[in-house]
């Protein structure tokens, strides 16, 4: 895990009273002075960069960063006289910290994958990329009333605010940068302003394609063009020990936990891992292994035995990763796995995330894919939610009288579910229901949301529904998750206060369509940051660009009326492909997947189903008055046994269950000194049973 971290004190002196006894472990220091900056973690030379126009005015960017010095100089001029905005411009995934003078910026990105927290410290402000650092500094107990929030509503950012489940550690929204003068900080959008009145004007459709292609193929230069990395011989991993009968280096290597030097890619078969596979293989460059001349890009396909042998939907995806992969300049690997790999098969061992999210369920799962990638592998989380239509852009089509746009998505849909869906009546409830969202307005919905909570109004949550049901479900301003079923009604109770409070505020906001797919792609980003860290493999990092600030720009700039049709997102790509020289592509390429994540999770549940019980023996949720321990072992059995349940809101609570006992089972700080803290985020090492409401 890397963080940076630094605070803003009060102090006018060369240093502040509590600066000189407080330092973060294994830190390397970029500036000093009362309001100081350090790197923490495994980073590595080429991630942290700093530039200085004088001693009182520089800048550090922290991760991937296509800018060039000269260009990260002209950021730090721009930002010195306050424009913001340059320092998002480049491509890449990074945070940027200016000061000038006594004022320090920190920003974030638009999508919320690299996460800026803030508390107040010594009489200032402290910030960190991580929460739980800040938690250790100030000791801070655990934040009830935000869990309850992330379990009963993850995808509405009125119920979870601007908070974190540490009390007092706060985060910045998407979009958003903290700035800091002489301790006190104030949070600053550096996003474009649009008109509520007045619908921003949209670009034609090939011209928001091209968009698309120049900010993706950019991305995806950004990191070819980074130095190449290997796993370091010296390291806890060890050297190769040599032979052994029925391994290669491949094998050894992965049985060690180190993965290949060079670039990688997943390569699924579907349209996301494939584009930047092919996009990463075909830019101008060396993407291979290093010390050689013409080695390939390491792509990896993960082949689940354990739920989907001979299924022809599986065949057709693993026939398609094998033809992208004949591309001469592709080294394509198969890692196949069963019963072992599958959700819940291996939850006594993990790391500890900075928060909690469901890859802690699946993490054993995804880091046997990566431990055969390479040191520098591109994944394609994200592409769903910035590129596909929420459903919710049905209201915003009506709202820009549009009607005739809906013909084809509504058609597609009632399609999707089969015969029985085929009725004239499917796209008539479908129109209605957008109609209702378009003319609702947002303080209704978000009240209408917090009366549901109230009164335990699950029943038109999708659970084993169709794409018409789940359309259905989610064109709303807000909805309860998953979870919120298994939770207590005191738990419940409170989340709904927190939204009553969103809807008399009734501040103003965008079209529910946009509103609801930027709080998708938050809930995406969100899931992606634990990702990394629960599924980390030492020396290797992973690269998400649809997640990067300029590619999500250019595809917010995609018309709605490109967005609904169906095959929007394959079509996109394949332009992207296309203007990188890549046409041939197998036939089936861009198709919806076949394949289901709930299959793996009901096997998984099924083999694991004693030990999750024996989990919620005594869980710590209902020491904290969230659930019932004798609900969610009943749920989990039902689960197990093939009952129509959210097996999403399962996993959210399993997950939540198990980062709870892995934060108090953990020992020490995040810091050192005379003046370090002496207790962990949880005060006493428990979990006390909170009064909410």
């Amino acid at each position: 895990m890397r963080w940076l971290v630094g605070w803003s004190s009060a102090a006018t002196g060369p240093a502040g009273d509590e600066s000189p006894a407080v330092l973060p472990v294994g830190a390397q220091l970029l500036w000093d002075g009362p309001d100081p900056l350090w790197a923490v973690g495994d980073w590595r030379p080429d991630e942290v960069r700093v530039v200085q126009a004088d001693p009182g005015t520089r800048l550090a960017v922290f991760g991937v960063c296509g800018a060039t010095d000269d260009q990260l100089k002209v950021g730090l001029f721009a930002a010195r006289g306050g424009a913001l905005r340059h320092l998002t411009a480049w491509p890449g995934s990074y945070t940027a910290v200016v000061q000038v003078g006594r004022r320090i910026t920190v920003t974030g990105d638009l999508a919320g994958a690299r996460p800026v927290f803030h508390t107040p410290w010594a009489g200032g402000t402290a910030y960190a990329t991580a929460a739980l650092p800040l938690a250790d500094l100030v000791e801070a107990g655990l934040d009830i009333g935000h869990l309850a929030a992330l379990l009963a509503c993850p995808d509405i950012p009125e119920a979870l605010g601007a908070g974190t489940p540490y009390e007092g550690v706060r985060r910045i929204p998407p979009g958003h940068a903290l700035v800091l003068r002489g301790g006190a900080g104030d949070i600053t959008s550096f996003e474009p302003t649009a008109s509520l009145a007045v619908a921003a004007p949209q670009l034609a459709p090939e011209q928001a394609v091209e968009g698309v292609r120049d900010a993706l193929v950019e991305a995806v230069r950004a990191r070819l063009a980074g130095a190449r990395h290997a796993p370091d011989p010296d390291g806890r991993d060890g050297l190769d020990p040599g032979p052994v009968p029925g391994m290669g280096p491949a094998e050894r290597r992965a049985a060690r936990g180190a993965p290949a030097p060079g670039i990688g890619a997943d390569l699924s078969g579907g349209s996301a891992s494939g584009t930047l596979a092919l996009l990463a293989a075909g830019l101008p460059g060396r993407p291979g292994r290093l010390n050689g001349h013409g080695e390939r890009l390491l792509a990896v396909t993960f082949n689940d035995r354990a739920t989907h042998d001979g299924q022809g939907g599986h065949d057709a995806e693993l026939e398609r990763a094998r033809t992208l992969a004949d591309n001469p300049r592709l080294h394509h690997v198969v890692v196949a796995a069963g019963e072992e790999a599958l959700p819940y098969a291996d939850l006594g061992t993990g790391p500890l995330t900075d928060e909690p999210g469901p890859s802690l369920t699946t993490a054993g799962r995804h880091r046997r894919r990566l431990l055969a990638g390479s040191a520098d592998h591109f994944v394609g989380h994200g592409a769903r939610q910035v590129l596909d239509a929420h459903p919710a852009r049905l209201a915003d089509l009506l709202m820009d009288r549009r009607r005739r746009h809906l013909l084809r998505p509504v058609t597609a849909l009632a399609k999707a579910d089969g015969a029985l869906a085929q009725s004239v009546l499917v796209p008539f409830t479908v129109y209605r229901a957008a109609r209702k969202l378009a003319r609702m307005p947002y303080s209704a919905g978000i009240a209408d949301t917090a009366r549901r909570l109230l009164e335990r109004q699950f029943a038109d949550e999708p659970v084993a529904g169709g794409a018409v049901d789940a359309s259905l479900a989610a064109l709303a301003w807000c909805r309860p998750g998953p979870a919120a079923r298994w939770l207590t009604g005191e738990a419940l109770a409170e989340v709904s206060v927190r939204l009553s409070d969103a809807a008399h505020r009734s501040p103003a906001v965008g079209r529910p369509g946009e509103r609801r797919a930027r709080a998708a792609l938050a809930r995406q980003a969100a899931d992606h940051r634990v990702f990394e860290q629960a599924a980390e493999v030492r020396n290797q990092r992973l690269h998400a660009p649809f997640l990067d600030n300029q590619v999500v720009l250019a595809c917010r700039a995609l018309p709605d009326t490109l967005r609904v049709q169906p095959g929007a997102r394959a079509a996109v790509l394949r332009s992207v492909l296309a203007g990188a020289g890549v046409r041939d592509l197998p036939p089936g390429w861009g198709a919806p997947s076949q394949l289901t994540h709930a299959a793996a999770v009901r096997a998984g549940l099924r083999g694991a189903v004693g030990d999750l019980v024996r989990l919620f023996d005594t869980p710590l949720l209902a020491d904290a008055g969230l659930v019932e321990a004798r609900v969610v072992r009943k749920a989990l059995r039902s689960a197990a046994e093939g009952a129509a349940l959210p097996l999403d809101g399962l996993a959210e609570l399993v997950s939540t269950e198990l980062w709870l006992r892995r934060l108090v089972a953990r020992r020490g700080t995040c810091w050192t000194g005379a003046g370090a803290p002496r207790q962990k985020a949880v005060a006493g090492g428990v979990v006390p049973r909170a009064r909410l409401g």
